[in-house]
């Protein structure tokens, strides 16, 4: 289950950064603070994600 979680947490970070790059091409990005908080939840979930996958493979 773990594993699979972490898969689901590393495709959230994708369409995170899909959101993002989408947004400050079409100049939608006006705060930095916006963007602060959408890189740091990227990282995060992906952090999450690639702990909870590779969790599973030492097992």
């Amino acid at each position: 289950m773990g594993a699979e979680l972490g898969k689901w947490l590393m495709d959230v970070a994708k369409y995170i950064f899909t959101a993002v790059l989408l947004s400050a091409a079409f100049g939608d990005l006006t705060r930095p603070v916006v963007l602060t908080v959408a890189i740091l939840s990227v990282f995060i979930t992906l952090l999450v994600g690639l702990i909870l996958v590779e969790n599973k493979k030492e097992k």
